[in-house]
């Protein structure tokens, strides 16, 4: 039983540590993004998401002290590893990144996206196992961390494309681009389209009723016709 126990321990502690790694390591691209970020919207939001991920790897940090009978030693060893990173300077490797402002922001918004969902992907297996091995803490800590990353991705996924239309005008010259009024054109006939999409379906509605109103009269009349000849 205490080898049951032991290898329960060891294989908690080794996701825990995993995700504590990859949240150290967010903390130190988050802080190099936020820096080279020009746009508001999402400055704001990797700031908020900087403190989310602070906040994450001291839930870890928590939960591997609980779970395993050497917590405090393993976390000093990814702490380590997390100063190594910062010693690396990965924030000015991000920094030569595409031509533009919007073309590193879109490229950092990128790597963000992909490290949102291998969270993703850890939690979930976090949660799961924890679940398996009847861990309910460890469970909601890594189901309510998943919803973190879940909501990050999602604004990402909206920004990319705004940084990517940025970037085409920044670094494309107008020749080489769509015509805008091709853009607005297009536009203008699905809303066109749609309008008369509707206005048909309305049309067809009330037609609809309408029979159906005078197949009602005529059955309450014929009815009626029936009953005053008996």
């Amino acid at each position: 039983m205490a080898n049951d126990s032991g290898i329960r321990e060891a294989k908690l502690t080794q996701y825990l540590v995993e995700a504590l790694g990859k949240e150290k390591e967010l903390e130190v691209a988050l802080a190099a993004h936020i820096e080279m970020t020009t746009r508001s919207p999402h400055k704001k939001r990797l700031k908020d998401h900087l403190k989310e991920t602070k906040s994450h790897s001291k839930q870890l940090e928590r939960r591997i002290k609980k779970v395993s009978s050497d917590g405090v030693a393993t976390i000093a060893k990814v702490a380590s590893q997390a100063n190594r990173l910062l010693a690396q300077a990965k924030g000015p490797l991000h920094a030569v990144r595409g031509n533009s402002e919007t073309e590193k922001m879109l490229k950092n918004a990128k790597t963000e996206y992909f490290s949102e969902h291998e969270e993703i992907a850890t939690y979930t297996a976090i949660e799961v196992l924890a679940d398996q091995l009847g861990d309910k803490e460890t469970a909601k800590m890594a189901r309510d961390i998943r919803r973190d990353e879940e909501r990050m991705a999602k604004f990402l996924e909206k920004e990319i494309p705004i940084l990517t239309r940025q970037m085409v005008k920044e670094d494309i010259p107008a020749s080489e681009r769509k015509p805008a009024t091709a853009n607005r054109k297009s536009s203008a006939r699905k809303t066109t389209a749609k309008s008369s999409a509707k206005k048909t379906a309305k049309s067809a509605a009330k037609k609809t009723n309408k029979a159906t109103a005078k197949a009602k009269s005529r059955t309450k009349s014929t009815a009626k016709k029936a009953a005053g000849k008996k």
